[in-house]
């Protein structure tokens, strides 16, 4: 399938100034059945379910890194006026099921596509960088295809992406996937070398044996400001298995980048997993940081109830033991469960991926974007110390209830509503610009004026003023 890229848009969003012709084609390729391995959590790194025909990532690189924040703490100030109004210009095109949009420290870019690729853009090339056949088999939809209500595979697939934080040097780049097992849809944390002949063939198994299902799959991987491995996983629709700190479901994992515990990880009990960084989520899609360090997910909530949560360390978030009708006021009475930011109540966001930008536009800078899927927009959030005046409550939706989290009150935006479709992610760029990326081929946008896909569906966007 061609890749059409944007190339002034491209070059520009990179910050590169001189590169040579652009690879528009790169293999298709259909992705097959998953292997059918038994599931294990065991704390070491575990290579024998993927058996690779090189020594594994982990003989090959020392992937330990520095755990002293990469940016010293900030204090940031929240924007007093509401969020500009926006346009976007195309950046890549014609991808499929883009989830995860992400840049390597020197500039590379790296986007996931659902049904088993990773694509990279670097040095004036895009192709693909990794492939694989073991994920589950995930589809797309064509434009002019009815999919139904979702592309084969449901959400699972080949979701989120990580770059070491020491690349290029250490060419590791880490992933989550959905695979098939006798016992039904796992999910896996596995690393490669890039620079591989066949990067397929490092392919390191990190963890596996992860609950996963059709939804609720989770799968966010990033690296925060320490250099720990982050990663979200889904409840994989047994809500209860959310609240057992014996069970990796439904919870945020802290890892080094060989995927072990880090020794200063929150203590849940004697028979816990070690890895566990918070439990008690139903399914957490979107990761990123304030810029004091505090770590903030976005996760889905059943047709509404979508949240935003500040984790603590040890924090659990009541999936599978509250009453989900019950996440309110009546609900966090007299208990111990940590509380969201933003509960959406009735209404749903369908929250993915999102940042806290920290970029030059102005309009943006030091709020927290958010994709939507079912509400196909843009929802800004601006957080605000609570206690402080909460700016642009009127032009826009407060969560600042009394039984919300205590440390910030919100108040939420939506742009560019019904104008791409499903918006699955959103990232910061080197240079500061703000990228977007659609998941229309997945068979699941509702519109009644266009005809989803569009002929150059997927598509990744830079996000401008209008003004520009």
């Amino acid at each position: 399938m061609s890749r059409r890229l944007s190339r002034r848009s491209l070059l520009a969003t990179l910050g590169v100034g001189s590169v040579g012709s652009l690879a528009g084609c790169l293999r298709s390729g259909s992705s097959g059945p998953g292997e059918t391995d038994s599931p294990t959590t065991d704390q070491a790194p575990t290579t024998t379910a993927t058996p690779t025909l090189v020594p594994p990532v982990t003989a090959r690189y020392d992937l330990s890194t520095s755990h002293e924040p990469t940016a010293a703490e900030q204090s940031w100030e929240p924007p007093s006026s509401p969020p500009t109004a926006l346009r976007v210009e195309p950046v890549v095109e014609n991808l499929e099921i883009p989830w995860e949009v992400t840049f390597a420290p020197n500039g590379d870019l790296f986007v996931s596509e659902r049904p088993g690729r990773i694509l990279r853009y670097s040095a004036g090339t895009l192709d693909t960088s990794f492939e694989t056949e073991r994920v589950i088999d995930a589809g797309s939809v064509a434009h002019g295809e009815d999919g139904g209500w979702w592309a084969a595979g449901g959400e699972g697939g080949l979701l989120g992406i990580a770059v070491h934080p020491r690349y290029p040097d250490v060419p590791v780049v880490y992933a989550a996937y959905t695979y098939d097992t006798d016992d039904g849809p796992r999910n896996r944390l596995v690393c490669f070398d890039v620079t591989a002949d066949d990067p397929a063939e490092t392919e390191t198994t990190l963890i596996e044996g992860i609950p996963g299902a059709n939804v609720h799959n989770g799968s966010r991987v990033a690296f925060g400001p320490a250099n720990y491995l982050w990663m979200t996983t889904g409840d994989a629709t047994e809500e209860t298995a959310a609240a057992d700190p014996t069970n990796l479901a439904g919870s945020v994992l802290r890892l080094e980048p060989d995927g072990t515990a880090p020794s200063d990880n929150p203590d849940f009990g004697p028979e816990a997993d070690p890895r566990l960084y918070t439990i008690g989520h139903r399914n957490p899609q979107g990761l990123t940081w304030l810029p004091d360090g505090t770590p903030l997910v976005t996760e889905h909530g059943p047709g509404g109830a979508d949240e935003i949560n500040r984790l603590v360390a040890g924090g659990n978030y009541g999936w599978g033991t509250m009453d989900p009708t019950k996440r309110n006021a009546e609900g966090y009475a007299d208990s111990d469960f940590a509380r969201p930011v933003v509960n959406t109540g009735s209404k749903t966001w369908a929250p993915p991926g999102c940042v806290f930008y920290t970029g030059s536009f102005d309009g943006f800078r030091n709020r927290l974007v958010v994709g939507g899927l079912r509400s196909q927009r843009l929802n800004v959030v601006t957080l605000v110390e609570s206690g402080r005046d909460l700016s642009g409550a009127d032009s826009g939706r407060a969560f600042d209830a009394p039984w919300m989290d205590d440390a910030y009150d919100a108040v939420a935006h939506s742009r560019l509503e019904d104008e791409l479709g499903r918006i699955r992610d959103v990232t910061q760029a080197p240079d500061g610009s703000l990228l977007v990326s659609t998941s229309n081929r997945d068979g699941r946008t509702e519109s009644d004026d266009v005809t989803y896909p569009r002929p150059n569906d997927d598509r990744i966007l830079r996000v401008v003023p209008v003004s520009e």
